[in-house]
Parts: structure tokens; sequence; C-alpha cells
């Protein structure tokens, strides 16, 4: 619920876009999915129509969070429409892999969407970038590892040269024929996106990760992408809601090249 206000916090900061964009890239704002009453898993579910139905339609989704329990709603549309799980590559400081016996949170949607892929023998692949030791408990880190869960931690991605990261998702996505990108605000460091529920003072820098995005992109096999978990009741000056605004354009403008479009 801290997070129910991103999306409008978001939006107000597109607002102060230029925008060069020909007839052939038309961009719209398919409105809102809400959780007034509370019933999460109705919410999940009535976003999963709508993500299967803009596919159907022929766009390409992009969703602003509110909280990243959203992605389990995405993921569900994008599988929906495939007909097969995409795989997933998550920048994030946490595992969102907690066990969920009274239901599901922001912090379950991917254990969530491992157990559902387990119960009808399909294969999953889940990469995640940006971990912080000290953002996750041990048996995360065990439950991570008994799922297959591919990851890097932020400590080991300061350092990291570009060839390295570039070497690992060139591995994750080569096998893979669709990726659904999502990320949660709080991988970066507090100094650019103060604005979430969890801050990190040593996360990520947001240039390392737009290098990253732009090569995922490039593959030609993103589906569908999500920024969530901005919290403006945390933010300072916007700053956070501007991060996202800038991670937007970014997706935008790369699935305009794909397209032979030029927005600059």
């Amino acid at each position: 619920t801290g997070a129910v206000l991103g999306p409008q916090s978001i939006r107000k900061e597109l607002c102060n876009l230029p925008c060069w964009f020909s007839r052939e890239l038309q961009l719209f704002d398919a409105g809102d999915v809400r959780c007034a009453d509370g019933d999460l898993e109705g919410a999940q579910g009535a976003l999963a129509e709508v993500v299967e139905r803009l596919l159907g339609l022929g766009y390409f989704p992009i969703l602003l969070g509110g909280g990243h329990e959203a992605a389990y709603g995405h993921f569900n549309g994008l599988k929906a429409h495939l007909g097969r799980a995409p795989a997933i590559v998550n920048f994030d400081a946490h595992f969102d892999l907690r066990p969920y016996p009274d239901g599901g949170t922001s912090g379950t949607m991917f254990r969530q969407i491992a157990d559902d892929c387990a119960a009808v023998g399909e294969l999953w692949a889940y990469l995640c970038l940006g971990v912080q030791r000290y953002g996750n408990t041990v048996d995360l880190f065990k439950t991570a590892e008994r799922l297959g869960v591919q990851y890097v931690l932020s400590k080991d991605l300061a350092d990291m040269s570009a060839s390295r990261i570039a070497e690992i998702l060139d591995g994750f996505t080569a096998p893979r024929s669709d990726l659904y990108v999502t990320v949660c605000a709080d991988v970066f460091s507090s100094a650019f996106a103060p604005g979430v529920s969890a801050p990190q003072p040593l996360g990520m820098d947001p240039e390392q990760a737009f290098r990253m995005l732009a090569g995922l992109f490039q593959t030609g096999k993103v589906r569908g992408f999500d920024v969530c978990e901005v919290s403006p009741r945390f933010d300072q000056d916007s700053t956070t809601a501007n991060l996202a605004k800038v991670l937007v354009f970014s997706a935008v403008r790369a699935l305009a090249q794909l397209r032979g479009v030029s927005i600059d």
C-alpha cells in the first residue's frame, strides 16, 4: 500500500519528457488496475488479463508500480499470451522468494511463479541482478539455490567489467526465446532512489542498469517491462519517480530502435 501512488508520481514525471515520436510509434495509457478492496489475488488476475489483451492487440506492455507484487500478474499475462513461461530478469536487491502460507505479498511472487511452473512440469528461468547480501535471509539464499535461481550480488556488479556483465547476460538470454524484464526501484543506491520502502545505501548505479537494459532489449526477446516499488511518501524532490521516468524512456527508445524508428 505504501507504493499505491507510485504510478501517479511516475506519470507526472513522464509528462515532462520532450517527445519527438513519429507516427510509427504511438504510446497509449491503458489506465490503472486497482486493489482498493484488498483482494490482491483478484487484482493480479485482472492485471494478467489486461496484459494478455494488450499483447493480443499488438501492444508492448510497460507497467508502472505500485508494489512489486504486480510482477505476478504481469508474468501470468505474458505466459497466457505466449503459451509458455518467459524467462525473468529482475533488477532487485531482494530475491522475492519468501513462502506465502497466508497469501502473496510483494516479497513472494517469484516463489509463486516457481511453484506454478513446477505444478505443471514447466521449466522456469530467473536471473536476479543487484542482490544485497544483507537484504535477504540465509534461508532465502538456500531457496534460491534450490530453485536454480541465477543471481549476481550488488557488490560484485560494482566491480565487474562490462564484458563480464555482457557474458552473464548473454549466457542467460541466448537459450531463451522470451524475456520478462522487471525493475524494483530498491535495487538502486538511495542517492538515486530514496523513494522506496527498503532503501539501499550501497545499491546499484543507474548508469550500469541502463547499459544492461540496453543489452537485454537489443536481443529482441523482451516481451514486457515494468518499474515497481516507487513510493512517493519517501521520495525526495521526485528523485525516484524521475529515475523511473528515464527507465521508461530508455525502454521506449530501445523498442523504437528495434523497429527502425528514431526518437532522438
